[in-house]
């Protein structure tokens, strides 16, 4: 179940927020967070907002929020897709909470990591996180005690095999024996919102070239790769060319010269399947140009190509005015 998670100022050690941290270095005997629901309380079983009963119960007024996507929506929200940006100034100092004392890693490395993983929910919706961004329970994001704040991380369910890329742009959880507090929306993708947490693996993931991913190749034996060098989509500014920033990742050439729309990239080929089906049928005109692509463990939608950049452009903004999809243009 849920417990009540703690809120830290921002002005107090890079925000912290969450229930139960794991340190760089072994950890003293932590304590239960402030406010947060003793493990003998039993949870409340609330209704959803929508009058509907929920499965499951939540701690105190936490929960899915009134907007949940369905099924089928859900299934086609994109993971997020890694960038190389730089470190938040202030969220990756060292800092204390409930007693213990955390050490954030100050560069990208491999990392992986095993343990329990909870979710956090409309009770937090909108409030600010340690990177001062405000918390989206519908994106896709997590907080950890010590991952740089931002970066990226595969999140693996390992009783279902079910994983999701998460933006870590928070800090927590500080409740003994939980690594990671992912979004609903994540929680979701994985399926363990009604149990209110699962055994998971985290995996520290990079875009493809940065200085992580090069040691993280090194540490694989993996081939080493380039970073990629800019392109029309990297240079375009009009809002309407680079309608998302999907990815580094997602700027790689097309097998056909054109004018191409990124719809999403995924970790598992289910959802991006799912994500085309739906383009299909709600836009008609379209069917014809979705495809999938996939490259290892990662899965493009796309759409094209298209004969000009206006026509791209064209169908770019039906797909946000109409499912609400942000789209990157990549022209070859």
């Amino acid at each position: 179940m849920i417990a009540a998670r703690s809120r830290w100022p921002v002005a107090l050690c890079a925000v912290l927020a969450g229930c139960a941290g794991v340190p760089v270095s072994e950890p003293p005997a932590p304590t239960a967070p402030a406010g947060s629901a003793p493990a003998s309380t039993a949870p409340v079983t609330t209704p959803a907002p929508s009058g509907k009963p929920r499965p499951g119960g939540y701690y105190l007024d936490d929960g899915p929020g009134d907007r949940a996507p369905d099924e089928q929506t859900l299934a086609a929200i994109p993971d997020a897709v890694p960038r190389d940006e730089p470190m938040h100034r202030f969220a990756n100092r060292p800092y204390s909470a409930l007693g213990l004392s955390f050490v954030p890693l100050t560069e990208h490395r491999p990392f992986r990591q095993r343990g329990r993983a909870s979710w956090y929910g409309r009770k937090f919706h909108g409030q600010k996180t340690s990177s001062g961004e405000p918390y989206d329970m519908y994106g896709m994001t997590a907080a950890h005690a010590t991952l740089p704040i931002p970066s990226y991380a595969r999140v693996t369910h390992l009783a279902s095999g079910r994983s999701v890329v998460v933006r870590v742009n928070d800090r927590g959880p500080f409740k003994p024996g939980r690594v990671i507090d992912l979004s609903w929306t994540a929680a979701a993708k994985l399926g363990y919102v009604n149990d209110g947490s699962a055994e998971v693996e985290v995996e520290a993931v990079f875009a493809p070239g940065s200085a992580g991913d090069l040691l993280a190749r090194r540490a694989a034996g993996q081939p080493e790769i380039a970073r990629p060098a800019p392109g029309p989509a990297a240079t375009a500014a009009p809002a309407d060319d680079v309608i998302a920033a999907l990815a580094a990742d997602g700027a790689q050439d097309t097998s056909t010269a054109g004018h191409w729309l990124q719809l999403g990239a995924f970790s598992t080929l289910d959802n991006a399947q799912a994500l085309s089906r739906r383009i299909a049928a709600a836009l008609g005109e379209l069917a014809d140009r979705i495809s999938v692509s996939s490259d290892g463990d990662r899965h493009r939608v796309r759409a094209g190509p298209f004969e000009s950049r206006d026509a791209a452009q064209g169908a770019a903004r039906a797909l946000r005015d109409q499912l609400g999809l942000e789209a990157l243009l990549l022209t070859r």
